[in-house]
Parts: C-alpha cells; sequence; structure tokens
C-alpha cells in the first residue's frame, strides 16, 4: 500500500518546481481611484469652513474603480449637496476633477483641484447702508 501512495502523489511540489499556478483571477486587488492626502486636505479646508458657516453638515467619501467622490450634505439623510469627484478617464481631456450639484449639472471642471474648489469661495454680498 505505501508503494501505491507514493506513486500517486506529485515528488514535488508545484512550486518548487517553477510553475505557476494563478489562483482566481478575480481574487486579484483591483486598482481604486482614490484622493491623495493634498487632495483631501484642499476639499477638509472648504468643508471646514462650510460647516463652521452651518451650511454643511456631513459627507462621504466614495473610491470607485474608475473615480473617487467626496459629497457634501446638508443632513445626512439627503442627497447630497455638492459632489467633489476625480475621474482619472477624463484627465487628459476635460480635467480629472468637476464639482457637480444636487441637480447632476456640472459646475466647474478642470485639471486642477484648487482652482475648481474655487466654485466655492464666498461670493461678495451687496450690504445696506
Amino acid at each position: 500500500m505505501d508503494e501505491c501512495a507514493d506513486e500517486q502523489r506529485p515528488s514535488q511540489p508545484a512550486a518548487a518546481n517553477g510553475q505557476l499556478i494563478r489562483l482566481n483571477p478575480a481574487s486579484r486587488p483591483t486598482r481604486q481611484v482614490s484622493f491623495d492626502r493634498r487632495e483631501l486636505d484642499m476639499i477638509l479646508r472648504i468643508y471646514g469652513h462650510k460647516v463652521a458657516s452651518g451650511e454643511w453638515r456631513d459627507y462621504a467619501i466614495d473610491m470607485l474603480k474608475e473615480r473617487a467622490v467626496f459629497s457634501v450634505f446638508r443632513r445626512s439623510s439627503e442627497v447630497p449637496l455638492y459632489s467633489i469627484e476625480k475621474d482619472l478617464k477624463l484627465a487628459r481631456k476635460q480635467g480629472a476633477y468637476s464639482v457637480i450639484n444636487a441637480g447632476g449639472f456640472v459646475l466647474k471642471r478642470g485639471h486642477d483641484l484648487a482652482s475648481v474648489l474655487r466654485v466655492f469661495d464666498r461670493k461678495p454680498r451687496l450690504v445696506a447702508v
């Protein structure tokens, strides 16, 4: 019986004889688009100012396969007021960054996040004297 058991077993494990065994290809990590530290710093700085003024109250970050989205909410139970998106497919064409309002309209799009975020700068108000 020992002789039969030895004949059925491979002489060496697959890794030792130089064969590459691919596991399930779906198990490989997929690359996600995300905001880097500098980008998040710029976005969170504006978010902090808007929270302090009472305009915004909550946010969500989604890192998807094709794009990263920073969504801003007035209340957490609502649809987002604004979405700041980073879409690498549009990086060479119209710019990777865009600000989209609740209605789905693109307010500003560009290659530089700082210039796109200027859409949130305070507008001067007319003050009666």
